[in-house]
């Protein structure tokens, strides 16, 4: 029988990948009419302005197992990325930044005192060795023997004294991070702010990898996009798996998994159309999992752990059609992928607490992406897109921090709560709202009514704090992506090593699948 996959979100699409390199037939079950989960790129607002719907950076991707193992044939199904000199920046209220170049002494010039300077000079030094030792971490199955593999490689590469280093700064929080690394302010929050791409506020213990990584790997080796945009990944993906004599079949809803015996026997749909399988791979929230198995899966303990894992705030996005790049006041600031808008730790960590009391944040964190910077095959010529990120909002609204917005419901109350982004963001860039062409938003319901597995637009499906992550992802006892059922597997992001573009569960599970 063959292999079903639920979901076609890059995790679905990779593990359905390798299976069919591995010569199984495979079949990728979607519900929208059109593959991709948060990997997609469409024509949001004007006619030839391509947006990329969720995900913009592809370096996960690029770094992944799965991509150094069959780069040569994606390549050969289309996969083409665009690479990014100037990765991210952070710009602050008195106009002035900290940028992020590939380029040192640009970097640098961006860094006000000498010893910030010799501190990212000497973490740059150190960082090969360390990224190494966390990436055999990172990479590690987290079973008995993954985790006694990865142990003894990374205390052979850094010793005892560098192993303990390591582990202190895996359970460091942002703050501790930064703030025991460099003394200025501004960095703090320039570094912490990529704790909150994966639920990581700057006093939460373990939320300090993210930012270590993505600081010094942007200095190191830049970032990437897909050419033309992120469904690149996706494009080639399925294509792969079509020339492999499988199939991705959009429209298709699973309503249920058959199960008999603790065997998986296949899926039913929404249709009624029963199909049989041997391994069923799901691509889906534990939340949706567990209804797909009518609440029970056979383990009590591993059907309270899926029911009460936890979600991350809520995400909102706002697509723009731009007639030229937003007028920093920094002119610089044109030439990055990124920039973020969250000046200070404290504006982060308020922002993270008025989300977690139910509250509209006064002045939310921002990721304002440029991709037409680097590629501008995204838009007409001349013209631009901007992809607005705005991080730690509430799915369900209890008031406004602010106390200006009076609605309660995110229908209600997107466009006030995206007109207060764009003034936050004219702070910083004054006439923003003259070069919009085009506007589209998207609250943190809208994502999750899209894709279910955001669930109140969190979009990295299930926080990353310690208590749900690494052994305990998505519960203890099955973060290797097995579940009770003998044949139904887990992958996607609930499922370690997590969120991103890296689709390590998906690789992992699949080369498990037998």
């Amino acid at each position: 029988m063959s292999v079903i996959v639920i979901g076609s979100g890059i995790n679905g699409l990779v593990a359905a990948a390798e299976l069919a390199l591995k010569g199984q037939t495979v079949t990728v079950l979607e519900r929208l009419d059109r593959p991709g989960g948060a990997v997609r790129t469409e024509a949001l607002t004007l006619p030839g302005f391509r947006h990329d719907v969720a995900a913009m950076n592809l370096s996960m991707f690029a770094g992944s197992g799965f991509h150094k193992a069959h780069a040569s044939v994606l390549a050969t199904h289309g996969l083409e990325f665009v690479p990014v000199d100037r990765p991210f920046a952070s710009v602050f209220p008195d106009g002035d930044y900290f940028g992020v170049s590939t380029d040192l002494e640009e970097t640098l010039s961006t860094i006000r005192h000498p010893e910030d300077q010799a501190a990212w000079k000497a973490g740059l030094v150190a960082f090969p060795g360390k990224a190494g030792a966390l990436g055999t971490l990172l990479s590690a199955r987290m079973t008995k023997g993954g985790l006694s593999r990865a142990g003894w490689q990374i205390l052979r590469s850094q010793g005892f004294t560098g192993a303990l280093d390591l582990m202190r700064l895996l359970v460091s929080s942002p703050r501790n991070w930064v703030e025991q690394t460099f003394t200025d302010p501004r960095l703090h929050a320039a570094l912490a702010t990529w704790g909150l791409h994966l639920d990581f506020a700057p006093d939460i213990s373990g939320g300090a990898i993210f930012p270590y990584l993505e600081s010094f790997a942007g200095q190191a080796m830049g970032m990437v996009i897909g050419k033309g945009g992120a469904d690149t990944v996706t494009r080639s993906l399925v294509q792969l798996i079509e020339s492999r004599g499988g199939s991705v079949r959009c429209g298709a809803e699973v309503d249920r998994i058959n199960v008999v015996g603790g065997q998986v026997q296949g899926v039913t749909l929404t249709s009624g159309e029963t199909l049989k399988a041997s391994n069923v791979l799901a691509n889906v929230a534990p939340r949706a999992l567990m209804r797909l198995l009518s609440g029970q899966s056979g383990d009590a303990g591993f059907d309270a752990g899926m029911k009460a894992f936890r979600h991350a705030p809520g995400t909102m996005m706002i697509h723009l059609a731009l007639s030229d790049l937003p007028p920093w006041q920094a002119q610089a600031l044109k030439k990055f992928a990124y920039v973020h808008i969250g000046p200070t730790l404290d504006d982060l960590a308020r922002t993270y607490q008025q989300a977690m009391a139910g509250l509209l944040p006064d002045a939310p964190v921002l990721v304002v992406g440029q991709p037409t910077v680097f590629d501008p095959s995204r838009a007409p010529e001349g013209k631009h897109t901007l992809w607005v990120q705005v991080r730690c909002l509430p799915a369900d609204i209890r008031g406004d921090a602010a106390g200006q917005i009076q609605g309660r419901a995110w229908a209600d109350i997107k466009q006030a709560y995206a007109d207060r982004v764009m003034a936050q963001i004219e702070q910083y860039a004054p006439g923003l709202s003259g070069l919009v062409l085009g506007r589209h938003i998207v609250s943190p319901l809208d994502l999750e009514a899209e894709n279910p597995n955001l669930v109140g637009g969190d979009q990295v499906c299930g926080s990353h704090h310690l208590s749900q992550n690494f052994l305990f992802r998505p519960v203890r006892g099955f973060a290797d992506g097995h579940t009770p059922v003998k044949g139904l597997h887990m992958v996607g992001a609930a499922v370690w090593p997590g969120g991103g573009t890296g689709a390590g569960s998906g690789y992992m599970v699949a080369q498990n699948v037998r």
